[in-house]
């Protein structure tokens, strides 16, 4: 029982890079981003592509 209990100190302890968290924040702030700009474009770009082809 103590290692287990070392080994999940040892791992919640640990602090380099980004954690999980933090990317799935980063990666909904994008999508929210992307969202709102395609939302905000969409009839220029409808009409930018429609034009292509």
């Amino acid at each position: 029982m103590n290692i287990l209990k070392l080994k999940l100190s040892a791992f919640f302890s640990e602090e380099e890079g980004l954690t999980t968290v933090e990317y799935v924040v980063g990666a909904g702030l994008l999508v929210a981003g992307l969202a709102v700009f395609f939302a905000g474009y969409a009839g220029i770009l409808t009409t930018e592509f429609a034009s292509l082809f």
